[in-house]
Formats: structure tokens, C-alpha cells, sequence
């Protein structure tokens, strides 16, 4: 996973961070066509790459955000992610 980070659009991270506040259950779909359902519990920037971290099943995984395809709950509905 060494390709460039490419940060994404300011209204979609605000959304997540919204989510991370409220630690919304999100359904992720992923760019590889993985679709997961879990809870948003924080957005962390390493090396000028940002994840957002999610809990599913007990365990805590970092999704890199231009990995991410969409999110959806139903407060927010369904956030297709953009690049900044």
C-alpha cells in the first residue's frame, strides 16, 4: 500500500468525523469491494495518510480514507467519497 495518499473531500471527512463523535454504526463499502458494517470511533493522520478507525466484531482496524468507497447511516444517509 505505497501509492500516494490522496486526501478526500473536506465535506466527506467532516462527515466521518460526525460519525466518529457519535460512534455511528457505518456501512463501509471499500474500493476492493469490501462491504463491512462497524462502528466509527476516530480519524488518526500517520505520514500524511489519514484513517479513520472502526470497531467490528471486538477488534479495532484502520481503513485508509481513499480506500473507502461510501458510508451510509440512517442520520446521514449515503456519503459517496469524493477526492479533495
Amino acid at each position: 500500500m505505497n501509492e500516494t495518499y490522496q486526501p478526500i473531500n473536506c465535506d466527506d471527512y467532516d462527515n466521518l468525523e460526525l460519525a466518529c463523535q457519535h460512534h455511528l454504526l457505518l456501512t463501509l463499502e471499500l474500493k476492493d469491494g469490501e462491504v463491512l458494517k462497524a462502528k466509527a470511533a476516530d480519524l488518526v493522520s500517520r505520514k500524511n495518510v489519514e484513517y479513520l478507525v472502526v470497531e467490528a466484531s471486538g477488534t479495532s482496524r484502520e481503513l485508509r480514507l481513499d480506500k473507502i468507497t461510501s458510508f451510509s447511516h440512517p442520520d446521514i444517509g449515503t456519503v459517496v467519497v469524493s477526492e479533495s
